[in-house]
């Protein structure tokens, strides 16, 4: 350690540079912007609790810091992972001593929300309902799943994205020159290549770029770094995933619907994104097996075929060299005609599946017994293959007590096409024929 950084605060870089004031911080203009509803309600002194969404990095609790500090409030500050009913209500009592004391409220602060349970979470309630506490929770996961609704109820929920490339550059530059809090004093020199390494290396996450930065002046006191230096401290870098997370569903959703879409760059642009910031492939490749049945379908069945034997090469080749093969799978199945229609006709028929029971017509019942054949097991069945092209026409296949269902409609796309056609001119055969539309009776 260099003796300027040994002159310096203990505290990291990333926590020394927090803003001081709500003009200070940087990114979240859609809802700090002039006139935007959070900032006209700190700008008016109302405090009002609320729950802080998003990625990490993006400034939640610095965000937190500020509500308290713009409004002359105490600040307490919980965490979700160490926290237990116990400290919740030794916050409350100090709320409640605090008002008593000096009339200031409290903000008490929750990082990561989304770990306490129901009877923690429940626990808030009386004292936000109260005005007892002025309740700000932190998360990275989305809270309609995260959160109980009693306690949505009672708070406002503001999204925090991700921080945008140039807001990260303006947070690199005031480290750099900041002199009482940054490495205004430092002799580390940074050219815009290398700017731009660090900035594009922690996807929009500001405390991220400021650890590296600090990390980098740490390894290099004066001039500028070198290729391996920085490489060193860019290594081991993961772009934002989380598999428990709301990243999660998201990038998986744009895949899926990226190739639905017909669209095969974006699908192999969230396709890399998956497996670069640490997806199982196999999940991705599954998700492709299910796109093979539930998006292409009978419009080109080969796709199924294609994205199992993508599955198959990665098991036996591993990671990166069965990469190759997932992205050939989501390119074919992206770039192939597209038909829902097995999906479609499938959830039809588990739908009058589940209307209730019906017989199994006698004709249709196998009758390996003398006694099955005294009770006309079998009896009138008409075997396909003796049929002119294979096909009894005007035979019905349903339960004699329930009318007969058109579940499956093929699309005009690909294969199907010709599949549509096949099954009108069938349907034609059994208009012609003479059973057609006559149920049989059975006792």
């Amino acid at each position: 350690m260099t003796e300027e950084r040994s002159s310096r605060s203990c505290a990291p870089l990333a926590s020394r540079m927090r803003p001081r004031c709500v003009d200070d911080y940087l990114g979240q203009e859609h809802i700090l912007g002039a006139g935007r509803p959070l900032r006209t309600a700190l700008d008016g002194g109302f405090l009002h609790s609320l729950i802080l969404w998003g990625p990490p990095g993006t400034g939640k609790t610095t965000l937190a810091r500020l509500m308290a500090h713009t409004g002359d409030a105490r600040f307490i500050s919980l965490s979700a992972v160490l926290a237990g009913v116990r400290d919740i209500r030794e916050a409350v009592s100090q709320a409640r001593q605090e008002a008593a004391d000096s009339g200031r409220v409290t903000v008490l602060f929750v990082d990561e929300v989304h770990r306490f349970n129901k009877a923690q979470q429940d626990a808030f309630l009386p004292h936000i309902e109260e005005g007892t506490i002025i309740f700000v929770g932190a998360t990275t996961e989305n809270p309609s799943f995260a959160l109980n609704n009693a306690l949505l109820s009672r708070v406002r929920t503001y999204v925090l994205k991700a921080l945008g490339a140039s807001a990260l550059h303006q947070v690199l530059e005031r480290a750099l020159a900041d002199t009482e809090r940054g490495l205004g004093h430092s002799k580390l020199s940074l050219g815009e290549d290398v700017r731009a390494a660090l900035v594009q290396s922690a996807d929009g996450d500001a405390r991220c770029l400021l650890n590296r930065l600090e990390l980098l002046a740490d390894l290099v006191p004066e001039g500028e770094p070198g290729p391996r230096v920085l490489a060193d401290v860019l290594s081991g870098n993961l772009r934002r995933f989380d598999n428990r997370g709301e990243g999660w569903y998201d990038q998986i959703s744009a895949f899926h619907k990226s190739v639905r879409g017909s669209a095969p760059d974006a699908a192999l642009y969230w396709m890399a994104r998956m497996i670069d910031g640490g997806a199982d492939p196999l999940y991705v490749v599954r998700r492709l097996v299910a796109i093979a049945s539930e998006d292409i379908g009978n419009a080109d069945p080969r796709a199924l075929e294609v994205a199992l034997n993508a599955w198959h090469a990665f098991e036996r080749l591993g990671s990166p060299e069965g990469h190759l093969a997932i992205a050939q799978a989501t390119v074919y199945c992206a770039s192939a005609p597209k038909s829902n229609a097995v999906y479609k006709a499938m959830h039809a028929a588990f739908s009058a599946a589940a209307q209730g029971s019906h017989e199994v017509p006698l004709h249709l019942r196998n009758a390996p017994t003398a006694l099955m054949k005294e009770l006309g097991y079998k009896e009138g069945y008409r075997y396909a293959h003796d049929e002119p092209y294979a096909f009894a026409a005007g035979e019905c296949y349903f339960p004699s007590t329930m009318e007969p269902e058109c579940y499956y409609h093929p699309s005009d796309r690909g294969l199907e096409r010709k599949i549509g056609e096949r099954l009108d001119w069938l349907r034609q055969l059994s208009q012609a024929a003479p059973l057609h539309n006559k149920r049989r009776k059975e006792t």
